[in-house]
């Protein structure tokens, strides 16, 4: 079966081609570079299976060709990181919302099915216990930018929610909570990355606000794992699943954590919000879900624990 992603070259999108890869499907990428980098996806380029688009997603008639004999897509294009999204507010809307009503339009002709990468952003300020996929978002006000994200991504569901309504397309949709493990950086406001290569070079690791933050994080692999198994379950069309994993940590621990693991000299250094980044920035006390639904439904279990993530960050960015 020959596949696409979109995004490909990203850090998501590259683990996942090169497990779909590894499978026997036939792999083709669509990535404009934006944030996606070749380096993640070099390794693959001699595989006779994999095919690489430069090119964007808001390009109609290079998506459609793109699309030629594709029997499925992931769409995993996407403008990410709060600093990006602050800094590329127009790009960024742009992209999120534009892109995914262009390829809609070219997989519902086709009637290729499709799955969605959304994100935890989607539940806004909601900091209650384990978010299941059913519970209401809470949106901050829109002159404070970082939620245009949230938005955007919430308004891709609903399209692709009307899509499998209206139109029966087999849809299928993901909530990714805090995404971590090799390939990913720090650029954007990734917290993880940016943790363990301060550690690495004895920077100082910098704790944005009290450090209080409580959040879940989830190896790469097990998120690409629970992606192919929801992917590979004709029963889960037309239904939300939520991505993580539920072992909490704040971000002041985790910072310790980082320290002590990788055995460095740096000192944990508080930053305020507004220093740390533009204007239009908010943050919430808690994000973990609840990841009974996959669980059940598509037999999901977490393999990796944070320890497992900071240590092969780190070994990726020793071979750099």
């Amino acid at each position: 079966m020959k596949v696409l992603i979109t995004g490909g070259a990203g850090f998501i999108g590259s683990h996942l081609a090169e497990a779909l890869l590894e499978k026997g499907y036939i792999v083709t990428i669509i990535d404009n570079l934006a944030t996606g980098h070749l380096d993640n996806i070099k390794h693959l380029e001699k595989n006779p299976n994999f095919e690489f688009i430069y090119d964007s997603i808001l390009n109609y008639r290079t998506l459609e060709r793109a699309l030629e004999d594709v029997k499925y897509v992931f769409h995993f294009a996407a403008s990410v990181g709060v600093k990006y999204i602050l800094e590329n507010k127009l790009d960024s809307i742009v992209t999120n919302v534009r892109g995914t009503e262009i390829l809609l339009d070219l997989v519902d002709k086709k009637k290729i099915g499709i799955l969605f990468a959304s994100t935890s952003e989607v539940y806004g300020l909601n900091d209650s216990g384990k978010l299941t996929e059913e519970d209401n978002r809470i949106m901050g006000v829109t002159t404070v930018h970082r939620w245009s994200y949230a938005c955007a991504k919430a308004l891709d569901e609903f399209l692709m929610l009307a899509f499998y309504k209206e139109r029966e397309l087999p849809v299928k949709i993901v909530r990714f909570f805090n995404v971590c493990g090799p390939r990913q950086t720090g650029q954007y406001g990734m917290v993880v990355p940016g943790f363990v290569k301060r550690a690495l070079e004895s920077l100082p690791i910098e704790v944005y606000g009290n450090g209080k933050q409580i959040r879940s994080f989830t190896h790469v692999q097990d998120a690409v794992d629970a992606v192919i198994k929801i992917f590979e379950n004709k029963k889960t069309e037309g239904k939300i699943y939520n991505i993580g994993s539920e072992n909490v940590i704040n971000i002041w621990e985790l910072a310790v954590k980082v320290k002590e693991i990788l055995n460095s000299q740096s000192e944990i250094k508080f930053v305020s919000y507004e220093d740390a980044y533009p204007e239009g920035f908010e943050d919430m006390k808690r994000r973990v879900p609840d990841i009974s639904k996959i669980r059940l439904e598509c037999g999901y279990e977490p393999k990796f624990n944070m320890n497992d993530i900071i240590k092969d960050i780190a070994e990726y960015y020793k071979r750099k």
